[in-house]
């Protein structure tokens, strides 16, 4: 469950004769690895070691293979590229200490790439342009000093942004007729009526230019409580339409590159006519704009059960890789012919799980104390009656993120040790409309929380639970909860699993990267001042609770992780030990926000079953050091 892939995120090249795909080396590293079509001359084309590879995509010139890459976990990636014909692989932007991101390509424009540095000024992202023949990087927009992402028009020229104003806290949508005309905001949204991707790095509400030069496609919820793909005048910013639009949900929103979040939807490969909606709120669905698009998904979902997902497809648009997600499966990927609709396996992500059942989450709206309806998943060991069960409460971080009806390795991992698992969307998760987004507002460490216990007494009231036996367990802003899970309610729970999450909000956001300077404004007026309210501060922050914590801990934590850095959690952990509490703390040195090398997860997942059936009483394999772990038990 925790090992690499054995291949998984395949494309096709722009012209069809190439397939590409990520796959551990020689070193175990994931890396680039390229084939024609049909398998033949399978060749690894990048050298990475350490940290995997985990974005990449074609250049639309066929040539070149493109990539981020950082640094043990420093979260400052390079973008390189890989030539195909000389096995060349070049540092498009060696700059130290700078980092790259809203990567951008466009088929008819081959000869280069676009790509937002900070490398002009540590704190904002301008937008360039990379000539992928020679490596000459120009100056294509200059960030004022909001800008979280840039998006270019049909003719490969930047004329659109989203931005987030720190001192007000909107977030406008700002376009330019051509790149020597002035920039002007377009749509302004207030801070209580945008949606998260238009308020943290990286984000974008913008999916594109419409082909006929009049308008733009956006993601809204100014006139709604749901977030609604709308097209806006260009002139003017008015609403002229509603493209698609869900009563119970936003439009979904995807991870690009690395930290970039996006409205999820399907665009022509070379035309960037939009085809379909992504929408998601308890299974993910499609609202699509083409119908042959949604003849063809039709015709694939008669073959295989699970949702479809267009991951890559040729120019001609004739040749498509899908993804099959489900809950209980590692990803399927199949190609598909659309001239004579044949649909063949390509690869399974990690066919050695092929032999085992999975367990299928069950999606549950659970309601809180306050009648807040929280999409939930419950997911149960196969072949067990759901009765009195060892219950693991699985926080997601972010705080501002959620839980899919997707495949977990985590969950399925305690599953199959016995464990019935839980995972809440807690007030302030994003993707259920406006309303229930803002019911976290000023509620981190206090009502989101409190929505995990009342998913927990869901679970013990349905007799699912045993009330003896709960475990609270996240990474990241999960972590943070399950630290003041176990400070709020000590009668709940029996131990809990901290992966990297911060113990003190103040310093946390006192260690931020640069780049995220502008949008602290959001942290603060999401979650409290909580670096100039030091009262505020100790509310919420674990590290001042810690006399009220009796259940057993464990901790583990990346040594480089630039946001919840090693001193917050050599705090947390000197904080229970003084108080005598029991903490089980476990470093790595090579690891950043989260644990990215196989060896040091099989290492921590070790440590997590051995945990849990300590004090929960699930199965669990005997311990063994694992061969090329970083981990220092401190």
């Amino acid at each position: 469950m925790f090992s690499n892939p054995a291949r998984m995120d395949p494309k096709i090249s722009p012209d069809g004769s190439q397939l590409s795909w990520l796959a551990p080396d020689k070193n175990n590293t994931l890396n680039v690895w390229t084939s024609a079509l049909d398998g033949g001359n399978a060749r690894c084309v990048t050298n990475e070691t350490g940290d995997p590879i985990e974005w990449y995509t074609w250049a639309a010139d066929g040539k070149h293979v493109l990539y981020l890459h950082d640094n043990a976990g420093d979260e400052i990636p390079h973008l390189f590229s890989a030539d195909l014909a000389s096995g060349n692989v070049r540092d498009l932007t060696p700059f130290r200490g700078v980092r790259a991101q809203n990567v951008l390509t466009q088929s008819r424009h081959p000869d280069s790439a676009l790509v937002a540095l900070n490398l002009r000024d540590r704190n904002v992202f301008d937008m360039y342009r990379v000539n992928l023949e020679t490596g000459a990087i120009t100056l294509e927009a200059t960030n004022p000093g909001d800008v979280l992402t840039w998006r270019a028009d049909n003719n490969f020229v930047i004329r659109a942004a989203t931005a987030f104003d720190g001192k007000s806290g909107r977030t406008i949508i700002r376009v330019r007729n051509a790149a020597d005309k002035p920039w002007r905001d377009l749509v302004v949204m207030p801070f209580e009526r945008a949606l998260f991707a238009g308020q943290v790095v990286n984000g974008s509400l913008i999916v594109g230019f419409d082909p006929d030069g009049k308008s733009l496609l956006i993601d809204s919820a100014l006139h709604s409580d749901k977030g609604r793909l709308v097209r806006v005048d260009l002139q003017d910013g008015h609403e002229i339409g509603v493209v698609a639009e869900d009563p119970l949900c936003d439009v979904a929103f995807v991870d690009v590159g690395r930290l970039g979040l996006e409205p999820g939807v399907v665009l022509h490969p070379v035309t960037d006519t939009l085809q379909a909606v992504e929408f998601n709120y308890t299974t993910p669905h499609w609202f699509f704009v083409d119908p042959k698009l949604k003849t063809d998904f039709e015709n694939i979902s008669w073959q295989v059960p699970g949702f479809i997902d267009l991951v890559s497809r040729d120019n001609a648009d004739r040749k498509w890789i899908v993804a099959i997600r489900r809950s209980d499966a590692p990803d399927m990927y199949y190609t598909f012919e659309r001239d004579t609709k044949k649909l063949a396996p390509l690869f399974a992500e990690n066919p050695a799980l092929a032999k085992f059942q999975l367990a299928a989450k069950k999606p549950v709206v659970i309601k809180a104390r306050d009648g807040l309806e929280m999409v939930s998943y419950l997911t149960t060991p196969p072949g067990v009656e759901p009765k009195k069960l060892p219950l693991v409460v699985l926080i997601h971080g972010g705080p501002w993120d959620r839980d899919s009806d997707n495949y977990d390795p985590e969950a399925q991992f305690l599953a199959n040790r016995g464990y019935a698992v839980l995972q809440v969307n807690y007030r302030g998760s994003t993707g259920f409309g406006i309303k229930f987004f803002n019911a976290g507002n000023l509620q981190v460490g206090l009502g989101m929380v409190e929505d995990v216990f009342d998913g927990a007494r869901w679970a013990v009231d349905q007799g699912i639970a045993n009330p003896k036996r709960i475990a609270a367990m996240g990474g990241s802003g999960g972590g943070f909860a399950t630290l003041r899970a176990l400070e709020m309610r000590p009668d709940l729970f029996a131990c809990g699993v901290d992966e990297f999450g911060p113990a003190d909000e103040a310093m946390g956001l006192r260690s931020f990267p640069k780049y995220w300077s502008n949008i602290i404004a959001r942290w603060r007026r999401r979650e409290g001042d909580v670096d100039h309210d030091e009262n505020w501060n100790r509310k919420i922050s674990p590290l001042y609770h810690v006399d009220a914590i009796r259940a057993p801990l464990l901790i583990g934590q990346g040594k480089n992780d630039p946001r919840v850095t090693l001193a917050d959690a050599d705090a947390m952990v000197a904080a229970l030990r003084k108080a005598k509490r029991e903490v089980t703390y476990v470093v790595y040195p090579d690891e950043g926000h989260g644990f990215a090398r196989p060896e040091n997860q099989f290492d921590f997942y070790g440590r997590v079953e051995e945990f849990l059936s300590k004090h929960l009483g699930g199965r669990a394999e005997p311990w063994k050091k694992i061969t090329g772990t970083t981990a220092e038990l401190k």
